[in-house]
């Protein structure tokens, strides 16, 4: 499809030129599509995740085991959207497979480990967990995330300690949160 600027309308939010897959620590912020409430609800100030915010916090807790070369910081599922911190510290050591036996040969990952960006880490985060989702609600290819994502790149430490703060203080601050009024 040929582009047309009449019909659109999505512009980059990513700082221009900058490298999202150097090491450093990013602030994510994913909605769910429509901001549907799909997640759970807020009780007297504390998140009771249901099954599929269950499964969110699972997919977000399980990237480490699927991402090379990165650390997760604070994190929150809220009833319509998640917050999280991204370390990307950088590359790993080289994966092993199989150990051999008298009949295989060992089985290692000759593939050099590529840091993978933030947009990809985002993009699997939000594939694996609406697959899953999916499939507990019995639908296929029904959207549970938005098409996009608010990031921030944190630069110092104090900028991070106050971000990691609001993270661990949303599901308090849920009546005053820019995403409550938006009808389950």
């Amino acid at each position: 499809m040929k582009f047309d600027p009449q019909k659109h309308h999505r512009h980059s939010i990513r700082l221009k030129g900058y490298d999202y897959s150097q090491p450093g620590a990013y602030f994510v912020t994913i909605c769910t599509h429509n901001r549907a409430h799909l997640f759970g609800e807020i009780v007297n100030g504390v998140m009771r995740l249901n099954e599929y915010g269950k499964i969110v916090q699972y997919t977000w807790h399980d990237l480490v085991n699927h991402v090379d070369g990165i650390e997760l910081g604070e994190f929150v599922v809220m009833p319509n959207h998640i917050h999280g911190i991204i370390n990307i510290v950088g590359a790993g050591s080289v994966g092993v497979g199989s150990e051999p036996t008298p009949t295989t040969a060992p089985t290692v990952n000759t593939q050099p480990n590529r840091i993978k960006p933030l947009p990809e880490i985002v993009r699997q985060l939000k594939t694996f967990s609406a697959r899953r989702i999916n499939e507990q609600r019995g639908m296929r290819g029904i959207p549970v995330w938005q098409r996009n994502y608010y990031e921030h790149i944190i630069r110092d430490e104090k900028s991070y300690q106050r971000i990691a703060e609001y993270i661990f203080n949303n599901p308090s601050n849920w009546q005053q949160d820019n995403y409550f009024d938006v009808t389950p």
